[in-house]
């Protein structure tokens, strides 16, 4: 472990996923953190599955942050891309720790950051949706 992180937080940090933004997105998330000045923001395509439920097609994240950032928003995407929107709001920061192997206690802030941006990205998605069905 490499300053208190996982072999897994190291590779997704010199390997992460899903990095870049996605064109004509659903929905975009942007969160910060001023104290350690780790940004992140999520953009999420949504559809539909065979149950007519609403899923996260494809994701993306931008992230300005410390390897625990990079990694936590990584791994996030992995675990919700493909997935209901009911399913990916429930992940929480324990979540995508526990998928790390874990992070410092005084990185944690950092998967907190990943889940509320994602968050974010869903609730930008349902007012761009509200909004398009009101017109």
């Amino acid at each position: 472990m490499a300053h208190g992180y996982t072999y897994k937080v190291m590779e997704l940090f010199r390997n992460p996923k899903n990095m870049g933004s996605l064109k004509d997105p659903d929905g975009v998330g942007l969160i910060g953190n001023p104290k350690c000045g780790d940004i992140m923001k999520i953009y999420i395509k949504v559809g539909k599955n065979k149950q007519n439920e609403e899923i996260i097609e494809d994701v993306k994240v931008e992230t300005f942050g410390c390897v625990a950032a990079l990694s936590s928003s990584s791994i996030l995407t992995e675990m919700i891309k493909g997935k209901t929107i009911k399913y990916a709001l429930a992940i929480t920061k324990d979540d995508v720790v526990k998928k790390l192997g874990g992070l410092p206690p005084v990185k944690y802030h950092c998967s907190v950051l990943a889940v509320d941006a994602l968050k974010n990205a869903v609730e930008n998605y349902r007012k761009n949706t509200k909004n398009k069905s009101q017109l």
